[in-house]
């Protein structure tokens, strides 16, 4: 099975820029898309073969999420059960018969990291919600998580020290999600790979100069290991800020 994530950062001009070009070509089982930036009607879009989930932001032009699947699941639902995070359409969880199929968009801690404390709520809350799902059955989350978790995750580590996305604080976060029996499935296979980034800033040409962060992740309960086939971030596709990134499995 393929299954694809991607934050498009406004999916109506990421259309524009060959969004379905890719999604035809890729011919994935599960497609997932972060910061949709729209409210329901706002977008068409023909995909006859995929049943289509769709998370909303309640503010407009804002967050939102969306999960298009070949196969249609067992249950959907929106959110993590929680009023206080769940009006900005971040969370979809599909449920299948042998896994949960997650997809999310991690609240950016900010400037002046003004959203750092509510963020690390989310995490706990978070982790918590996953760790629920994973009694039942193995789980795979996907989704930009807003955090590169290691120096080895981005370009230009020393002088971002202290900046949303790679906080101690957010960095141990995510450590915590990895201990309590989750798999980055990227450094799974390619623990020591360097310069291979999901998002760089539009200033600066930073994607010309590959001055990037990792922030885009597949992550699966560890019961699914033997499964893994490969974890790619696909550098080459233009259309957003982010590159899609791709979990293959038997």
């Amino acid at each position: 099975m393929k299954f694809i994530s991607w934050n498009v950062n406004g999916l109506r001009a990421c259309k524009e820029k060959g969004f379905l070009d890719f999604f035809k070509e890729i011919d994935a089982d599960i497609f997932c898309v972060q910061e949709t930036k729209l409210q329901e009607g706002q977008i068409e879009l023909e995909l006859p073969a995929y049943h289509q989930y769709w998370n909303y932001a309640e503010k407009k032009g804002y967050s939102g999420t969306a999960i298009f699947t070949k196969e249609k699941p067992l249950s959907v639902s929106y959110g993590i059960g929680i009023p206080e995070h769940d009006t900005e359409g971040r969370v979809i969880t599909l449920e299948y018969p042998d896994f949960y199929f997650v997809t999310c968009y991690t609240p950016n801690s900010q400037t002046e990291l003004k959203r750092l404390t509510y963020r690390m709520k989310w995490e706990d809350d978070f982790l918590a919600y996953l760790k629920n799902l994973e009694k039942a059955k193995p789980v795979i989350l996907c989704g930009d998580l807003n955090v590169a978790h290691k120096e080895i995750d981005l370009k230009n580590p020393k002088n971002n020290r202290k900046n949303a996305g790679f906080t101690d604080e957010e960095r141990e976060k995510f450590s915590t999600l990895l201990s309590n029996g989750f798999i980055d499935t990227f450094r799974y296979f390619y623990p020591d790979t360097e310069g291979i980034y999901s998002w760089w800033s539009y200033r600066f040409r930073a994607r010309e100069k590959n001055a990037g962060w990792r922030i885009d992740y597949f992550l699966t309960s560890e019961a699914l290991k033997e499964r893994l086939s490969d974890a790619k971030i696909l550098t080459t596709i233009m259309g957003s800020d982010h590159c899609p990134i791709e979990l293959d499995i038997q």
